[in-house]
């Protein structure tokens, strides 16, 4: 199911539409948990007009705004006006269009339950992470209402916790925490006029780095290079094989 035409078509509505789902306390979650610091660069995956890369901004920080849509990202720009602290690009999850090691942050709200492969794209987005950099990812609990994958192209209906941690795990990532961000996601159903809160999940990591996670690593070398060239104990200079 492609939600990319949905989502082009829906570009001029969806910040009022977004309002509506769940309040700015997502993001303010997000945020606090990831521990931003200005000056550094995020990338806002899924980035839809600009919720996550507005904030970001106003705690200046640099952002790459990443999604699908053009639409969106056009909306992004009206609404926001930041050239110079925002780069947009249109990409897809299976290959972000964010080169290796380059992020301090990647962020992506509500946007896992769209892609085909969750799994697939939590590695491409740790690929984008600089080692030692932070991953959030914000989205939706599992729960069963259907008219979400007619109605707004969901793949997927929501997430287990416990599938979440074992993905962030299985990419490497470390220091991994799955909480509930204390929001409800609260659509309500074209078709039928129903409202449902469903539960939204807030998932931590960071990237793997070799120079802060294995010290005993970096001890050995230093201990080697400091001791190049002297003689091992028991043995004399030059002999041996």
């Amino acid at each position: 199911m492609d939600s990319k035409p949905y989502f082009d078509e829906i570009a001029g509505q969806w910040d009022g539409v977004r309002q509506t789902f769940f309040s700015d306390k997502v993001r303010e979650v997000a945020l606090a948990r990831a521990g931003v610091q200005p000056g550094l660069l995020a990338a806002d995956i899924g980035a839809g007009t600009g919720f996550l890369t507005e904030a970001l901004l106003q705690r200046g920080l640099r952002v790459l705004a990443v999604d699908q849509s053009p639409a969106m990202l056009e909306e992004l720009m009206r609404r926001l006006g930041h050239p110079d602290q925002v780069e947009c690009r249109a990409g897809e999850s299976e290959s972000l269009p964010v080169a290796d090691n380059a992020v301090d942050y990647v962020f992506a709200n509500m946007y896992l339950h769209h892609v085909e492969s969750p799994p697939s794209s939590i590695r491409e987005m740790v690929r984008t992470l600089k080692p030692g950099g932070t991953i959030v990812i914000t989205d939706a609990d599992e729960h069963t209402y259907e008219f979400l994958r007619t109605e707004q192209h969901d793949r997927w209906l929501g997430f287990k916790r416990d599938d979440i941690r074992r993905w962030f795990a299985d990419a490497g990532l470390k220091g991994v925490q799955v909480d509930c961000v204390g929001d409800n996601c609260c659509p309500t159903s074209r078709g039928t006029g129903e409202r449902v809160a469903i539960g939204i999940f807030i998932a931590v990591g960071r990237k793997r780095d070799s120079r802060r996670d294995f010290p005993s690593y970096r001890t050995t070398i230093s201990s080697q290079k400091t001791h190049a060239g002297s003689p091992r104990p028991g043995c004399q200079a030059g002999s041996g094989p």
